[in-house]
């Protein structure tokens, strides 16, 4: 098979091309300058010059606040382009996995993960382009295409809540942390790998279409979050403090729940996604690394 990787300068995009790599795969990564998904020409020629079996989508507009303002721009990239692509996949026989987000729901849940199929109410620009992408992927690529919905990434490129708190405990003696929003912390390197596990199952594994949530197990809140990375750079985590989301006001409301479902995974042989903590863990050699070099 030969993957192509879409939005391949992010964090996610950088871990799926390290992924493949680890397997074996053939690939090419795309950046924005390479490949401008809402440009029919730019699509077409792309999957001419490598007529891609699977292709992965993540390229995105991601800046929440800014979409308030920006819905319609928002709208070309993350509603607009997945169509594109998925179109063309749909011409040149490939399949899709098309990376989305929790804030396609109103973030309004209080102890209940969103399963995959539970009904979408988005409550951002940003929440509402990307549902715009997950239908006009699912619309033009029923039996073909996966969506992929994540939340709370962090990973060694580029920038993340996780890298912030390790910088900011160098600098600061006390930090304030939103307490009353809860989530999954996930690492982008597992998302990563479900990702390449997804893209070889689509029409090769019966059920391997449609939803599913990549999200780590379990939950925590963005302070409880800053005080586990406190905690595993032998930081004192009471220099963390809980505030509540009054104090860091946005154009954008945050979801004050978005921790996802994760029932899909066992449909297509795979496990649900490990604990948040075991894979903080293990991320946190990487993103020290990636700080210090």
């Amino acid at each position: 098979m030969k993957w192509l990787v879409t939005g391949a300068g992010g964090m996610l995009g950088h871990d799926v091309l390290d992924e493949l790599a680890r397997r074996g795969e053939q690939f090419v990564g795309l950046d924005r300058a390479a490949l401008d998904i809402t440009d029919p020409a730019s699509v077409d020629r792309t999957f001419a010059e490598h007529h891609p079996d699977v292709v992965v989508n993540c390229a995105a507009y991601t800046a929440v606040d800014d979409a308030e303002t920006d819905e319609e721009r928002a709208l070309r990239i993350n509603g607009e382009g997945p169509r594109l692509l998925a179109r063309a996949c749909a011409a040149s026989g490939a399949r899709l996995v098309h990376v989305s987000t929790d804030y396609v729901f109103d973030g309004e849940a209080r102890s209940t993960p969103y399963p995959e199929n539970h009904p979408t109410a988005p409550r951002t620009a940003y929440g509402r382009t990307k549902l715009a992408g997950e239908q006009a992927v699912l619309e033009e690529l029923p039996g073909g295409s996966a969506v992929v919905r994540t939340a709370w990434l962090y990973g060694a490129c580029g920038g993340n809540f996780v890298r912030t708190m390790i910088e900011l405990e160098a600098r600061r003696d006390t930090l304030d942390v939103v307490d009353d929003q809860h989530g999954q912390p996930t690492w982008s390197a597992d998302v990563a790998v479900r990702i390449a596990d997804l893209g070889a199952r689509i029409g090769q594994v019966e059920g391997a279409h449609g939803v599913f949530h990549a999200t780590s197990s379990g939950e925590t809140s963005w302070h409880g979050l800053a005080q586990e990375v406190f905690r595993l750079i032998d930081a004192d985590p009471e220099r963390v403090h809980p505030t509540t989301s009054a104090a860091f006001v946005r154009p954008a409301p945050r979801p004050a729940y978005s921790a996802l479902g994760h029932e899909r995974w066992r449909e297509v042989g795979l496990e649900p996604p490990r604990d948040w903590r075991s894979a903080l863990h293990e991320a946190l050699p990487h993103i020290r690394k990636e700080i210090s070099s």
